[in-house]
């Protein structure tokens, strides 16, 4: 979260001053700090940290630190989310200006972007990129649960870069954590990769070495773009990097919601409905059927006494469901995990 820090304090609340940590932890401990105290530092009142005591002008009082959190996430939910809508609308635009390119021969050949026509050309590509794949894989997986034979196609492939000392971080969305196949797989790919889970995760994303990366290019995913232009894979490792760090380990638990009753899957589907998304989108962006999405909604409408569509509106505003779920710490953390096979768009 950017702050409007003094020309001496040009920071924002994710990174405060060492006198401003002072002053604040101080005023946090003891509930208030007199004015003075504030005088050195004054980005504890541009960032709205500090603010009067209305019963006494000459103290300042603290936010609290929950608040605080809450503002720092809101700030990267909004960043990332306008990231993802960047994607999408470079990924479309892309493939009009290839497909004009190339609409008679089926396929665009390049340097920089190759339109890649069918599976059987897909998976070629992708091959050839694992066998010369040295360093890392990153790869974004969407959808729900992931099947055990569609973990097991690829295990070889998996293990051979796994032997030749690549590194593998995936991303899934919360729900793949229910899939026994995934664990599994952890298991078999032991320190060589790491898993985190979001609520949801942009389209698939398969990134090598951070020189070429594979994106479909149609809805059922045989049409595929190999992207090789280093702005482009600039900015979908900067995309890939800002979502791994709001990622939850595979091997922690997801956090509590706070709100008694509600877990965390019906908290994200609170915020999507308070977005106004229609049930089916809510369950495509979670990764979950349309009929677990409803049977949540359910229970949610139950736990906050709602009678109707509307009165869940209100009640889930009133319980201040409505804002982004809670993540963790906006701290990296080195977790074991594992990496579905990249093999696959």
């Amino acid at each position: 979260m950017a702050g409007h820090g003094t020309d001496g304090h040009p920071h924002g609340a994710d990174r405060l001053c060492e006198a401003g940590n002072r002053v604040y932890s101080r005023a946090v401990r003891r509930g208030r700090v007199p004015r003075a105290d504030a005088e050195p530092v004054p980005c504890l009142l541009d960032l709205a940290l500090l603010h009067p005591d209305p019963d006494d002008m000459d103290w300042l009082v603290p936010t609290s630190p929950q608040e605080v959190m809450t503002r720092l996430l809101r700030g990267v939910y909004a960043e990332v989310s306008a990231s993802q809508a960047r994607v999408g609308t470079t990924v479309a635009a892309v493939e009009w200006y290839a497909g004009l390119g190339g609409r008679e021969q089926g396929h665009v050949e390049g340097v920089a972007i190759r339109v890649l026509d069918g599976l059987p050309r897909i998976r070629a590509a992708m091959d050839q990129a694992t066998e010369r794949c040295t360093t890392e894989v990153l790869t974004v997986q969407p959808g729900g649960i992931r099947r055990e034979d569609e973990l097991s196609e690829g295990l070889h492939r998996a293990l051979e870069m796994r032997r030749r000392g690549v590194r593998m971080r995936d991303l899934y969305t919360h729900v793949a954590r229910h899939g026994q196949g995934l664990h599994t797989y952890m298991e078999l790919m032991g320190d060589a990769a790491e898993a985190r889970t979001l609520d949801e995760v942009p389209e698939r994303l398969i990134l090598f070495d951070r020189t070429v990366a594979f994106i479909p290019a149609n809805t059922d995913r045989t049409i595929a773009l190999e992207l090789r232009h280093p702005a482009v894979i600039d900015y979908l490792v900067t995309v890939f990097e800002r979502l791994w760090r709001l990622g939850i380990p595979l091997t922690s638990p997801l956090p509590e919601t706070g709100i008694d009753g509600i877990t965390h899957r019906e908290r994200s589907i609170a915020a999507l409905l308070a977005e106004g998304h229609q049930d089916a989108v809510v369950a495509e962006r979670l990764g979950i059927s349309v009929r677990t999405c409803r049977a949540h909604i359910a229970r949610l409408s139950e736990t906050l006494g709602a009678a109707s569509r509307t009165q869940l509106g209100v009640r889930i505003a009133q319980a201040g469901l409505d804002g982004p779920p809670h993540a963790p710490e906006l701290l990296p953390v080195t977790a074991p995990g594992v990496a579905e096979s990249p093999t696959e768009l």
